[in-house]
């Protein structure tokens, strides 16, 4: 089998499932994948291809965002998910490792401030890295993490279809079978709600701007899909759709 050949990028704000795409990737179709980082706990554990960011692996790990990082990729792949919990997800990496979760002290360290500040910075990027991609002009894919967790097999067919890679059933099956991976966090709901009123306000204004930029690319006319919905549910039951463009 020969490379996939285009550099194309699997970007996506942290804790939004970027490492279980790219697990996913890799058991589908047999291909390493890259990154512009260089983990050594990923580099040990299944993703022997960290830093390498070219045509040579399928995709790309990216969490970064400017006309600089787009511009040295073919086409993109960006994976969104409901910020509440993107913003919980890596707030738990940073305090527990890849699948690890944060303690309950650690959301009023300091008064809280500590998990304010957290949220505040993260919120931010979050729209941020969203808004920025959504501007990328080759071809782009957007995947939602809500609908990975719905309806795997007709999310990943639609990702291999944009990267124009045909994989065996059995190796379709066998990915479908492993699915979780080592990297797949398990949930652990908390027993209160860290996100005060002033917070909520914050997240909930940023979903407000990506919801009208999608609607923005949507209206563009060249999406091969419609999305549904655009209002991210605070749980798993959202009715997204993934768009190509």
């Amino acid at each position: 089998m020969k490379p996939p050949g285009t550099s194309t990028a699997l970007v996506s704000f942290p804790g939004s499932g970027n490492t279980w795409v790219r697990y996913l990737l890799q058991q589908a179709t047999g291909y390493y994948s890259g990154s512009v980082y260089k983990d050594y706990a990923l580099m040990k554990n299944g993703f022997p291809a960290e830093s390498v960011s070219n045509g040579s692996v399928v995709v790309v790990k990216t969490h970064e965002w400017g006309p600089e990082m787009r511009k040295t990729f073919g086409r993109a792949i960006l994976v969104m998910r409901d910020p509440y919990l993107a913003i919980q997800a890596e707030f738990n990496r940073q305090s527990g490792g890849h699948i690890g979760h944060a303690q309950p002290d650690k959301y009023t360290r300091d008064g809280g401030r500590y998990w304010e500040k957290f949220v505040t910075n993260k919120a931010l990027a979050w729209m941020n890295t969203t808004l920025d991609w959504l501007k990328f002009d080759r071809p782009l894919h957007l995947v939602f993490y809500e609908d990975l967790l719905d309806n795997l097999p007709e999310e990943m067919r639609r990702i291999l279809e944009f990267l124009d890679l045909e994989v065996s059933d059995s190796n379709f099956d066998c990915m479908l079978r492993h699915q979780d991976g080592i990297y797949k966090r398990r949930r652990r709901p908390l027993n209160f709600d860290p996100f005060t009123p002033k917070l909520r306000k914050l997240v909930d204004k940023c979903k407000r701007l990506v919801d009208q930029a999608v609607r923005e690319v949507l209206a563009g006319g060249d999406a091969k899909l419609v999305l549904h919905n655009l209002n991210y549910s605070n749980d798993s039951n959202g009715n997204q759709k993934s768009v190509t463009r």
